[in-house]
């Protein structure tokens, strides 16, 4: 039941998103030099590895580290595209994710995916038992504090969501991300 309805919600997102998609893909190109798409090695269900597209908004070359890494080495914002901010913050740059569920290694709701590096995350996922679940594009913890959060209440997060996942817990986190994502809550950068 739950991949059909990715699937569904995912058909209906690319018509619906199209013209935003595509804003998007030329603001990248025109702004930037490199690829429009950054592909990420992300960690995915039973901690298999898969490349999860995004559009770029960090320069070519920048280091491939989790936002809470990224905060404690550098300033983040001197890796940004001239667009990165506001794509980032408007969440356009997750759009090409919606390839990743179609193809199946991701789901509309789910854990974040972990960065292939972010040892202390998986590690408590697995222990926690949420390395079975397939990560979303957004979830619970992305609902109730996004990068804001540190990993051990993100793992809390996402150990509440695997005991009770539901068709209506869904619903009321896509609900959420929508209000969120235009409010623009919980992006750090």
């Amino acid at each position: 039941m739950k991949r059909l309805l990715d699937i569904s919600l995912t058909l209906i997102g690319v018509v619906l998103l199209l013209p935003l998609i595509i804003v998007t893909y030329f603001l990248v190109k025109l702004t930037s030099t490199g690829p429009t798409l950054y592909w990420s090695k992300r960690v995915g269900k039973h901690n298999l590895l898969f490349s999860m597209p995004k559009f770029r908004s960090m320069k070519v070359n920048t280091p491939a580290l989790a936002t809470h890494i990224m905060n404690q080495q550098a300033d983040p914002n001197q890796y940004l595209t001239p667009v990165g901010s506001f794509i980032r913050k408007t969440s356009l740059d997750e759009l090409p994710q919606l390839w990743s569920v179609l193809k199946g290694d991701m789901s509309i709701i789910g854990p974040r995916p972990a960065l292939f590096n972010q040892d202390d995350l998986i590690s408590l996922r697995t222990e926690h038992g949420v390395h079975i679940l397939k990560p979303g594009i957004t979830g619970w913890a992305q609902v109730n504090g996004r990068d804001e959060l540190p990993i051990p209440e993100k793992v809390t997060l996402d150990a509440y969501y695997l005991k009770h996942q539901s068709l209506w817990l869904d619903c009321y986190i896509i609900l959420l991300t929508i209000f969120k994502v235009l409010k623009r809550d919980g992006i750090s950068h």
